[in-house]
């Protein structure tokens, strides 16, 4: 651009003739097909409205849009046999679950998932897709599927001129989302109060026992090892693994409360009265954390033990505390370990270990 251009194109400018607009500004006509929102509980919607005690706490909330029939044949037609349909019409249809909610089967977890069907004559298959932001059907990644569920279907004598999206309450436990256009109408079951199932732990439970016997005396006959395996204490702790991490002094920090384990609060039982740290302790259950240090740890027992972890614990729940010396493991810990080593007949340690580091907690039977 030379020097002259330049020059015009700035008294163009300043003088109104000319003027650049980077981007028009543009609003959208109403929809053929507008969207809409369909709630369960439906007075959910309007709890800004509803005294305290008519407040109902939102459990779904369904985002689509609502084309109409336009004297079409609607099922078999517009929308194919056999063929995924989008549930509406523009944007991919979108659920939202305030809660878990079980679907076929399959369990969903509280979140927004879009939500399609495949249409047959006797029933739909409706799919539930974390895989949002989309517009229809197209391109979309089966992967992405977490649940689907069968709808049954049932023939009405009148028909619907719109796409209508709604729910029908079955007990406390279980509503139907409904759909229905022309004359057609699908119910999909929908479990309010799915069954939690755990899946397998990355960092699995355990249990030590002391004496070790202790745990199979069913299978002892002899009244003499009967006795001799009458148990005295025992933990039930998680054990992650170490997976290339470096774990004391970076994972687990030194000068820092540490649950002595993964998941829930470690648990210790003593079958009958104990010493620990010079600290006399009723026979009982009792939570076991621990500090770690280079070269000293300090173990706690409280009685905060329906816990996970020791999150928000408080001191005043502390029953006892004892220090044990850090010594160097026999060999890399995988994984978290524990184990009961006796010393005589009234002292045993219990010993931790994990990485390249061993800890020996000494306790006293009484």
């Amino acid at each position: 651009m030379n020097n002259r251009f330049t020059i015009l194109i700035l008294v163009l400018l300043m003088s109104g003739v000319f003027q650049l607009n980077a981007q028009e500004l543009e609003f959208a006509p109403l929809d053929v097909s507008p969207m809409d929102m369909a709630h369960y509980p439906r007075t959910s919607a309007f709890n800004n409205y509803m005294s305290e005690d008519q407040k109902k706490d939102p459990m779904i909330k369904v985002l689509y849009c609502r084309p109409n029939m336009k004297e079409r044949v609607i099922f078999g037609g517009l929308v194919p046999y056999g063929e995924l349909w989008r549930l509406g019409a523009n944007e991919g249809t979108e659920v939202s679950f305030m809660q878990p909610v079980e679907i076929g089967g399959n369990f969903v977890n509280a979140g927004t998932y879009t939500v399609n069907a495949t249409i047959h004559p006797s029933h739909w298959v409706v799919h539930f897709s974390s895989e949002l932001g989309v517009a229809g059907t197209a391109n979309l990644d089966a992967s992405k599927i977490v649940a689907s569920g069968k709808a049954k279907v049932k023939n009405l004598d009148d028909a619907r001129e719109e796409f209508t999206v709604g729910f029908q309450k079955i007990n406390d436990g279980k509503v139907y989302m409904v759909f229905e256009w022309e004359r057609t109408r699908a119910y999909l079951p929908v479990n309010l109060n799915p069954a939690f199932l755990a899946g397998s732990d990355a960092s699995p439970m355990d249990l030590v026992q002391y004496p070790g016997m202790s745990r199979f005396r069913n299978f002892i006959d002899n009244e003499e090892e009967l006795a001799a395996a009458t148990p005295k204490m025992r933990v039930v702790y998680s054990r992650p693994q170490m997976k290339g991490r470096t774990i004391f002094g970076e994972l687990v920090k030194y000068g820092e409360p540490w649950r002595l384990g993964a998941n829930e609060t470690t648990l210790i039982t003593f079958y009958e009265d104990v010493m620990f740290g010079g600290t006399e302790v009723r026979r009982g259950t009792y939570g076991l954390m621990a500090v770690p240090g280079e070269t000293e740890w300090e173990f706690v027992l409280h009685k905060n033990v329906v816990s996970w972890g020791i999150a928000n614990h408080n001191d005043e729940d502390n029953v006892a505390s004892a220090k044990a010396a850090v010594s160097a493991a026999p060999e890399t810990m995988e994984a978290l370990s524990m184990a009961f080593d006796k010393q005589d007949d009234k002292n045993v340690h219990l010993v931790v270990a994990w990485d390249k580091t061993m800890v020996r907690l000494p306790i006293t039977m009484k």
